[in-house]
């Protein structure tokens, strides 16, 4: 269903691009503790805006996907736009615009048409007021309303677990204890980074003992599954010993189990460039996308080295990574896991000594093979001696996990309240088992 917004975009200014005299030269946004003054650029179908100038005040993730391509992740509701393009994709309606959207010096620039006749249908709590130019958020405190049933992602159906694969998938670990909060039994894969030859990174810079990352992952990855398992969720493992597993399989696995989320566990290493790398501490955590900083790109570029270790049929390092994007965004995962990825960061912010480095993006290769919510979480810095201290403290690895596996819970918990919301039961959401 295409919708065309241009008859009911009006407001106060003219549809002719911007000029002297013509109408404002900046959009007012605000909510109770804050104003801000968002510029405008002439186009010919109306005014364009920055749109991650809106962010202070409107809940938006900007998401370059792949090519011409861009993704808009506003109040947990994916908008898809593209460069050059009039027109604007939410779930399963198209929106025409007066005006596509451009790419300035690597920046997203949208039709403020769409602000006004999209975005603030999405966040119900905007208001626009066209004789003041201003859109308002009327609470800056009351949590954003529930998100568009209609455009929820379906998380994909379950079959039974078949066991061991090849011999190369541990079994799944059923959960022992009740149901509880949750309407159904979930499956969540937990991914140890590395193994086998590929140690990952050693630290910390200049001290002692050695901590290698791949004995680190793997010991969190147990402690978070096992914690999982008392909030009764089944886990399964990639990998429950010292072993290599290729990058592309273990999505696969998870795939393979028809699992409802994937998590990677990493730990961090500081860039030897950087001025000061053994003081660099932190807590981040990842989705699949193109990678926005150099930061990012170095980390997407550490973390996908292990295809070197790989060999045989299962190391494809040929795997198209836009292709698989692609599905992503036919499968809405994008925004799923943006979600599961800031929960997860909000809980570990909770317990964790170090600061929050925020929700970030790139392409890793383990989760490019994983067709469901998947996301990397990169648990601090091991070449920071306290840092290196604290995740190898099993007190503190305990509670680590517990915050990351609250995350989950809390996901799962979100998504069967927006699934029972949806009309008819929201089709093609997790089934019971």
């Amino acid at each position: 269903m295409i919708l065309t917004l241009v008859a009911a975009f009006q407001l106060a200014v003219s549809s002719a691009p911007l000029q002297a005299g013509a109408g404002p030269a900046s959009l007012t946004v605000k909510d109770a503790s804050r104003t801000l003054s968002v510029g405008l650029i002439a186009a010919s179908g109306g005014p364009l805006l920055r749109a991650e100038q809106l962010k202070p005040v409107v809940p938006i993730t900007v998401s370059h996907l792949t090519g011409s391509r861009w993704m808009l992740i506003v109040n947990g509701t994916g908008i898809e736009v593209e460069d050059g393009n009039r027109f604007a994709k939410v779930g399963d309606q198209t929106y025409q615009l007066a005006s596509p959207p451009e790419v300035r010096k690597g920046a997203l620039y949208i039709p403020m048409q769409l602000v006004v006749e999209v975005i603030s249908r999405i966040v119900p709590n905007l208001v626009w007021d066209p004789e003041r130019f201003e859109l308002r958020a009327f609470s800056s405190t009351q949590k954003f309303a529930s998100r568009d049933a209609a455009a929820a992602r379906a998380l994909p159906r379950r079959r039974a677990s078949s066991g061991e694969s090849g011999g190369r998938v541990p079994a799944t670990v059923a959960s022992a204890a009740p149901l509880g909060p949750l309407r159904a039994r979930r499956l969540v894969v937990v991914d140890a980074g590395h193994g086998g030859p590929d140690g990952g990174m050693h630290g910390p810079i200049g001290r002692s003992p050695e901590l290698i990352e791949k004995e680190i992952t793997l010991n969190v990855a147990k402690r978070v599954g096992a914690a999982l398992g008392r909030r009764g969720i089944d886990v399964k493992y990639t990998r429950t010993t010292d072993t290599l597993i290729a990058l592309s399989d273990r999505g696969r696995m998870a795939n393979d189990a028809r699992a409802d989320l994937f998590l990677s566990i990493h730990v961090n290493a500081a860039n030897p460039g950087w001025k000061d790398p053994g003081g660099a501490r932190g807590f981040e955590t990842y989705f699949l996308a193109e990678a926005k900083t150099e930061d990012a790109r170095r980390l997407e570029s550490m973390e996908n080295e292990v295809v070197r270790f790989e060999s045989g049929p299962s190391a494809r390092p040929g795997d198209p990574l836009n292709f698989i994007l692609n599905d992503m965004v036919q499968n809405q995962n994008l925004r799923e896991s943006n979600e599961l990825a800031e929960l997860i960061q909000r809980r570990m912010g909770e317990v964790h000594p170090g600061p929050s480095r925020g929700v970030k993006q790139a392409g890793f290769r383990v989760l490019v093979t994983a067709f469901m919510p998947a996301v990397l979480v990169e648990i601090g810095f091991g070449t920071n001696p306290s840092e290196a201290g604290y995740l190898t403290d099993t007190s503190r690895m305990d509670e680590l996990s517990g915050a990351i596996s609250d995350a989950v819970l809390e996901y799962l918990k979100r998504y069967e309240r927006r699934v029972a919301a949806a009309p008819d039961g929201a089709s093609g959401g997790l089934s019971p088992r």
